[in-house]
């Protein structure tokens, strides 16, 4: 998930530093380019039934983008562009995050993934992943019997009906479980609604936007605007430090 699902950073030396990052940060993915073509759901793009695009929060201008931040540095970015193809939509996600301590580079990671949409269904999923010089693949196709997944050291298993990949851009990621786009995992938070924010943006700006707690699986904070488009993420590290994606 693109993308990150929680980044843990602890008040240790650099070997535990880096460790810890190993342990616990995911491409937000959750976060994510796409190099090869759908091959078995060609036909079943084609005969899927048509959903409102409405339906799907694509941002203005086709693009999210956020600046990775800790207690105020940035050390990362997060992007996401969609491509848009009459009922048809191709989301592509790349995440890079570099971590330095006197100029000494101890962890790098990045993830590149895209999802393609028919209507209101996912119907494909790749990814492929650099975690520190370990790679991870994840692909995923809606076949006949469901969205059938099959990832580096993971079993091959078929999602449930209401599962989505951890990407963040969809809200409707948070009404089921999710898939990793990591390692392929299948990730089921628990979600509890908090009202509405002021959500800090680059620049010094803010916007309004819904905040959603989740918990169990993954502990973080997702932020949504009245789109709803993704706003931002905030979470802590075990050394107490807060990292956030700020919305540019």
């Amino acid at each position: 998930m693109a993308l990150q699902l929680a980044l843990r950073l602890e008040p240790t030396n650099r070997a535990g530093t880096t460790r810890a990052l190993q342990e616990t940060i995911m491409s937000n993915r959750d976060h994510h380019l796409d190099r090869r073509a759908l091959i078995a759901g060609g036909a079943l793009l084609a005969t899927l039934p048509g959903a409102a695009r409405a339906a799907l929060p694509v941002p203005a201008g086709n693009r999210l983008a956020f600046d990775v931040v800790r207690n105020g540095k940035t050390f990362g970015s997060h992007s996401l562009t969609f491509e848009r193809s009459g009922d048809n939509l191709v989301v592509k996600v790349a995440v890079e995050m570099v971590f330095k301590a006197a100029f000494i580079t101890l962890f790098r990671y990045r993830h590149t993934a895209i999802e393609r949409w028919a209507g209101d269904q996912v119907v494909a999923l790749d990814s492929k992943t650099d975690d520190n010089g370990k790679a991870f693949r994840v692909s995923g196709r809606r076949e006949a019997q469901g969205f059938v997944v099959e990832a580096t050291g993971v079993p091959r298993y078929i999602a449930p009906a209401n599962a989505l990949p951890a990407t963040h851009w969809n809200r409707r990621e948070l009404d089921g479980p999710w898939i990793n786009t990591q390692d392929g995992k299948l990730v089921r938070p628990r979600v509890a609604p908090q009202g509405v924010e002021n959500v800090p943006t680059a620049g010094a700006g803010s916007i309004r936007a819904n905040r959603f707690v989740l918990s169990g699986d993954v502990d973080m904070d997702l932020y949504y605007d009245s789109q709803p488009s993704w706003a931002g993420l905030r979470f802590k590290g075990k050394d107490d430090s807060v990292i956030r994606y700020i919305r540019r």
